[in-house]
């Protein structure tokens, strides 16, 4: 059984502005999202599952959807404030959905099979691909061993400003042990740092992974999903800004040792646009890429 694609697109992009996900930075105007889909289709993913905000389903449609119903089964599924357990109701001020494991909750219903988890606005590479495949395609049965790719730090930086990086920890078999969320993360006399909470610039190894939202579950994530979301929101009632984050989860998970997750290296070099100044640097590695003969354009 081929593993799914299942694409995180109901955000609308804060900093940036606009539905990045539909912006053409392709050389044939291809969005970033595209460059996934071609790498994951080539890397044998059978199916793709997109989640939006009903708002803009006739737009993702008419510029998305339509560009690969012909060359592998696309399902939408809907991000919307009040998907929540029977019993809550979102609070009246709430104007935002309940975060990246939120979305992920909404394939319950048509995924069956092991996954991927993806931003739609993240530059992820066809290695990335190519390993979190193969992880995924020998996981057909199997329950609790999720993954995760694992960015070499140095190969995720903008050179527009800070990032924030989920930096990884890891045990001697490689299985994630933790995440630590590093809001200001940049190179700082030629080495890789971050600012610590003694607002202290603290170098690590370039090679140090970090999680860009490149996941890899099975089926069962969904149970526990709902399981611990009833926890959150008992837990999270009254603040209109929490976020149920797919670290959360995982983070219970591997402390309640209910589930391990291998930590995948990837040489590939993560771009995306953060801030409105990484588009034209964005365009220009796509042109690169094209030029190299890495990618055709256009790409279907």
């Amino acid at each position: 059984m081929k593993p799914t694609l299942f694409v995180l697109a109901a955000g609308m992009g804060s900093r940036y502005g606009g539905l990045k996900q539909l912006d053409g930075v392709g050389p044939s105007g291809e969005t970033i999202m595209d460059y996934s889909i071609y790498d994951a289709v080539n890397a044998g993913f059978g199916k793709l599952v997109f989640v939006i905000r009903k708002s803009f389903e006739a737009d993702f449609r008419h510029k998305i959807v339509q560009k690969y119903e012909k060359k592998i089964p696309v399902e939408l599924v809907f991000q919307e404030l009040d998907a929540l357990p029977e019993g809550f109701t979102p609070p009246p001020e709430r104007v935002k959905p309940w975060g990246t494991n939120h979305a992920v909750m909404m394939g319950k219903e048509v995924i069956r099979e092991p996954f991927a988890v993806i931003n739609a606005d993240d530059f992820y590479g066809r290695e990335s691909f190519r390993v979190l495949g193969d992880y995924l395609k020998a996981l057909n049965g199997r329950e609790n061993q999720y993954c995760m790719v694992g960015y070499r730090v140095g190969n995720t930086l903008s050179e527009s400003g800070t990032v924030a990086r989920g930096v990884c920890e890891t045990d001697a078999e490689g299985n994630l042990t933790g995440v630590v969320e590093r809001t200001q993360v940049m190179r700082v006399d030629g080495k890789v740092s971050y600012k610590d909470e003694h607002d202290r610039w603290v170098p690590i190894d370039d090679h140090t992974p970090v999680s860009m939202n490149m996941w890899g579950f099975t089926p069962d994530y969904f149970v526990y999903s709902d399981d611990y979301f009833v926890q959150f929101l008992k837990e999270n009632a009254g603040n209109i800004k929490a976020e149920f984050f797919i670290p959360l989860l995982v983070n219970h998970l591997i402390v309640q040792g209910i589930a391990t997750v291998k930590v995948l290296d990837t040489p590939s070099c993560w771009f995306g646009v953060t801030y409105a100044e990484d588009r034209p640097s964005v365009v220009a590695r796509l042109k690169e890429l094209t030029e190299k003969g890495i990618y055709p354009s256009p790409l279907w």
